[in-house]
């Protein structure tokens, strides 16, 4: 008798464990969460950028981040008119700045002109990537 009962509490004990989904030696936490606000926090994608001196250098079309998640650069759609004309390239996520706007929005400057922009190569998806940086150089991605 005291065999079974042993037996259907190691049951009880083990459907529970597993029920759980927890294993030896691991620990399940309640995930936490974080509220960001709408002025704190905005979408980029589709946002239009500046130079420093206030040149339109296009939109942003996409984000690059590497293995471990660090953003490393933005897909910027240059040139051209409505779209005519333009090709993307890669600049630096460093060479961009993020200035409070008036309409609690932020603007986003890039620290190249237009002239330093022209000469990059155009960013193809699948294609080793260089990347514009501050300095008007490029640099390839590892």
């Amino acid at each position: 008798m005291i065999k079974k009962f042993a037996a259907v509490l190691l049951m009880v004990v083990l459907t529970a464990f597993a029920a759980s989904g927890q294993t030896e030696g691991s620990t399940v936490g309640t995930p936490s969460v974080t509220v960001l606000g709408s002025q704190e926090v905005q979408g980029i994608l589709g946002r239009e950028v500046r130079s420093t001196a206030d040149e339109n250098m296009g939109r942003i079309v996409d984000v690059l981040v590497d293995g471990l998640g660090t953003t490393r650069a933005a897909i910027i759609d240059f040139g051209g008119f409505l779209g005519v004309g333009s090709r993307k390239i890669a600049v630096a996520w460093t060479a961009l700045h993020f200035v409070p706007a008036a309409e609690k929005r932020y603007s986003i400057v890039l620290e190249l002109t237009r002239d330093q922009v022209k000469p990059a190569p155009e960013y193809k998806e699948g294609k080793p990537v260089l990347v514009l940086v501050a300095s008007g150089k490029l640099e390839p991605l590892p």
